[in-house]
């Protein structure tokens, strides 16, 4: 997130990050977990993206694959925010290391 910061500090001033447990899904829901989500801002609270802790885990084989996932979840939020590709949010997006 660091490297994000430093290349889009502006665009991401409002922006705050967080990390919960599991997401909210509806009872029935037949669908992939979300891994992260972008939350919209209201009232004077700034846009938050959340990294759903549990499925990210569940989702890596080790703590390399871990680290690749949270940095590719947060560069395809973040590019999602600022309306973007996500290479061209982090052009190390998608690739196996950093």
């Amino acid at each position: 997130m660091s490297r994000l910061g430093e290349h889009w500090e502006q665009e991401l001033a409002r922006v705050e990050f967080t990390v919960a447990e599991v997401p909210d899904v509806e009872p029935g829901f037949d669908g992939p977990v979300p891994l992260g989500q972008t939350v919209p801002g209201d009232g004077g609270r700034p846009v938050r993206i959340v990294v759903f802790r549990r499925p990210v885990e569940a989702r890596a084989a080790g703590e390399q694959e871990l680290g690749r996932l949270i940095r590719d979840l947060l560069v395809e939020e973040v590019a999602d925010l600022l309306g973007l590709s996500p290479e061209s949010v982090d052009p190390s997006y998608d690739s196996p290391d950093e």
